[in-house]
């Protein structure tokens, strides 16, 4: 299960709480002597869990925070507060020692395939590299081997071990990002828009590979993405961010079938619908102005700028990421968090029931 209320109490059968998430990058002004003079709010209060052999997705715009809470989940970022426990232990109050074990648990797979790998090292070494770091998992003996049955699972020749990032296409080297990331036998991979950078039928071969992988090695994913389709396709639940925040967060189901915030709903009426008939009967919701900066975010909700449903309200107080109150008493598919003081459902893409 993921929850998605920082309130709430922490689920035992989570693999992974994130509670209160805050990552603010400072502004100063000053040559000798800076001073602080704002915040870039990059990401503001970010709640979820993640379950064992579950996939969460997360998408929005560009900017909206999706890549640096992926980096803090790793602990590339630190945060500026917040709490992110693995199997109950706060990994940000971590010493390096006990960090470092955390770790072999908790991997990552980069947005770029190319810039992540290191061009001077050959294949073997690259995913090798994890052994010289954690050379518990895999005694150098046998280090050869299990790369070599590291790119066997990924659909790669365990010949090419010797080759170099260059002489792969990109959604092969997108399998050695992969590779690397299973190495150290991780139980959570935190996805960063792993499939943005490749072309599209390369696209569904990688996320096939992902869904195999998970089945295979009982993996929880943090998946991340701007593709509506390849999140839905993949994710068991969805959480929406917009400027720092998560909006709205459900099944899948819940999110594309019945969505009850504003942005989710503009979001999906973006997306291209192959089928001609549901594309001419489908509400298109085109936003005005652009996403405010993140130094200089709105008053209550940060939406309203943007949102045909703000009223004073909106400027006023900001809504709380919980199930609407004209959902709790219902068994509706809407009835799941939804940062919007006057959140309700839309049916974006028409259903056929509804054209007729």
């Amino acid at each position: 299960m993921v929850e998605a209320r920082g309130e709430a109490s922490l689920q035992p059968e989570a693999i992974l709480q994130v509670r209160d998430l805050y990552k603010h990058y400072p502004l100063t002004q000053g040559i000798l002597f800076k001073k602080q003079v704002g915040a870039v709010k990059a990401v503001d209060g970010v709640s979820f869990d993640l379950a064992p052999g579950e996939t969460l997705g997360i998408v929005g715009e560009s900017g909206c925070g999706k890549s640096t809470v992926a980096k803090m989940l790793v602990n590339l970022e630190r945060p500026t507060a917040g709490t992110i426990s693995y199997k109950g232990e706060d990994i940000t109050k971590m010493s390096p020692k006990a960090l470092r074990a955390v770790r072999r648990n908790i991997q990552m797979v980069f947005q770029d395939p190319y810039t992540s790998l290191n061009p001077r090292m050959t294949v073997g070494d690259i995913i090798g590299e994890p052994y010289e770091i954690h050379p518990e998992v895999a005694p150098k003996g046998s280090r050869r081997r299990k790369v070599q049955d590291l790119l066997d699972v990924v659909g790669l020749n365990p010949e090419y071990i010797n080759r170099y990032p260059h002489q792969f296409s990109g959604g092969q080297r997108q399998r050695i990002g992969i590779a690397r990331g299973l190495a150290l036998q991780p139980e959570i991979i935190v996805a960063d828009e792993p499939v943005s950078a490749l072309d599209v039928s390369v696209q569904a071969q990688v996320v096939n590979l992902l869904e195999n992988l998970q089945r295979e090695f009982s993996l929880s994913y943090v998946f991340i993405a701007h593709d509506l389709s390849i999140v839905r396709h993949i994710s068991d639940r969805v959480g929406v961010m917009y400027l720092g925040r998560i909006v709205e967060i459900g099944t899948d189901a819940e999110i594309y079938d019945h969505p009850t915030h504003p942005y989710t709903q503009a979001l999906l009426s973006a997306v291209p619908v192959p089928d001609p008939e549901a594309r001419a009967h489908r509400e298109r919701i085109v936003l005005t102005g652009d996403v405010p900066s993140p130094a200089d975010i709105p008053s209550g909700c940060r939406f309203r700028t943007r949102c045909w449903k703000a009223q004073e309200r909106c400027a006023r107080e900001v809504p709380a990421l919980a199930v609407p109150a004209e959902f709790r008493l219902t068994d509706s598919p809407a009835k799941h968090d939804s940062a919007c003081h006057f959140a309700e459902e839309k049916h974006v893409v028409p259903t056929e029931d509804d054209r007729e």
